[in-house]
This record gives C-alpha cells, structure tokens and sequence, in this order.
C-alpha cells in the first residue's frame, strides 16, 4: 500500500504523446516466463505526419517532423520469475535529411497476479521509465504507470490499458496527470490468424482534459499471426482521427522468444 501510495502520490506531470510512435502496442496481461528472453523488433513508418516549417528542418513543436519517419525500436524482456518481468527499449529514428539517429532508453519492470490466484481475468501493472532527446519529445524524462486488464472468451480477446503518464523534465512538467488509455479486442480467424482492432488515445491531463481536436486518437486494424509460440507477429494500419494525431502509420511487431532452461542434447543439464 505505501509502495503503490508513493507511486501515485508521484504522478504530477504530462507527456506530450502516448506511447510516442516508437513502440505501438496494447499489452496483455501475461508476463515472459522464467529464465525467458523476448526479443521485439517494433518497426512504424509515418506516411502522413507532421510537416517542417518553412525554411526549418522542425515542426511547429520545436521536434523532428513526424512525417516519412521510420522509428525501429529493440525491445528486450526477461522473465524474473512466474509473475513478473523486466524489459529494455531502445528507440531510434530515421528521416531523409535527417539521418538515422538515437532517440532514447526506457526501462519496464512488470509485475501480475499469478495464475493461482485463479482471477476471472487477467491483470497486471507495468510502470516505465526513461529518456528521450529533446529534438523528439518536449519531455525528455517521463514515466508511466500501466494498469493491464485482459481477458479470452471463446474465440475472442479484449484488453484495456489505462495509463498514467508524467514528465519529470519538460515542458509539460506542471501540467497534471495525463490519461492516455490504449484498448485492443481481436478475433481468432483460425488458429494462425487473428484480427481486429487497436486504439491508442492521448486525453492530456486529468485536471484539463483537452479538447477533441487536440487530443490523439488512433485506430489501428491489426493483424496477428500465431505461427508459434516462439513467435510474436502483429501487422497493422493506423489511421489518426484528430488534427493532434499523425494520420497514417503502418506498423509491425516481430518478436522471438528464447527460453534457456531447455537441455542440451544428449545432456540433462539446463542452459542457465
């Protein structure tokens, strides 16, 4: 209770995006297993972004213009124990005229309620933090904390992510808890092919909720293929609906898992 208290008692800032187009994806619930690496691969390219100014190499913002990015982003998670997890990102950019650059780190420990708790839905918590260069965030000192519900019924799947988010260095430092929620519903096609749809919102600060037009929302219709459970693969086309959202964006997600209790052949000894 003191520990989540102090966490919450914390927040008091904003972020200027959601998720800022770097790692595009609406968390379920589960953890990676123990002594389990996941390897992620998040690749987004902006057709229809924000512009230069005229005679300026930034936007309106003071940031590298959106539009024509290419954000790849390395995530790196592993599985501490049965319930919990720590991942890694490292996010990168590239633009003609621009070159390919570092943009920053975040770090995300993750914790859930064990299966033998034998909850009707999956729940977990993930708080982030990290650094980005000024030049592609106007706060470069954020954190997030990430509340995960989720939850299969038949063929379908649901889950809601309704963040927090504060800056600790920025512009937006005084200006208030921001809400920016993310929610996912699919449906298992067979069992290779799921689709459906991601939304990702920004709402600005909990005590100013801005307005529509300066909000971000994105829709993105997404497509996940179930090769293998050693494998994660996602697809998917956003579409921003408000003049503060870029308005086109394709993304994919690539991801492998490597899990290193298996044995070694003709060996009963685990890889640790």
């Amino acid at each position: 209770m003191i520990f989540a208290a102090a966490i919450f008692g914390g927040l008091c800032g904003r972020v200027a995006h959601a998720q800022d187009n770097y790692e595009i994806q609406v968390y379920g619930s589960d953890t990676v297993a123990p002594k389990t690496t996941m390897l992620e691969l998040h690749s987004n390219f902006t057709a229809d972004g924000t512009k230069p100014l005229p005679g300026s190499q930034y936007a309106a913002d003071g940031l590298y213009p959106t539009n024509h990015a290419e954000h790849e982003t390395l995530e790196i998670t592993h599985g501490i124990n049965n319930w919990s997890e720590v991942g890694f990102y490292i996010f990168t950019s590239a633009r003609d005229g621009d070159g390919w650059q570092w943009v920053g780190d975040h770090i995300r420990p993750r914790v859930r309620v064990p299966d033998s708790w034998h909850w009707p839905v999956g729940v977990s918590l993930s708080t982030e933090i990290g650094y980005q260069q000024r030049q592609f965030s106007t706060d470069t000192w954020t954190w997030e904390i990430r509340p995960i519900v989720d939850k299969s019924i038949g063929r379908w799947y649901f889950t809601v992510n309704p963040a927090l988010e504060r800056s600790f260095h920025g512009q937006s430092v005084s200006q208030g808890v921001e809400f920016a929620p993310d929610a996912k519903f699919s449906y298992d096609f067979n069992k290779y092919i799921s689709g459906g749809l991601e939304y990702y919102a920004d709402y600005g600060s909990l005590h100013n909720i801005e307005s529509f037009h300066n909000q971000q929302q994105q829709f993105f219709p997404a497509v996940d293929l179930n090769v293998s459970p050693n494998w994660e693969i996602n697809f998917g086309v956003g579409v921003g609906v408000t003049s503060a959202t870029d308005h086109w964006i394709v993304k994919a997600i690539v991801g492998r898992r490597f899990d290193w209790t298996h044995h070694r052949a003709g060996s009963s000894e685990s890889i640790q």
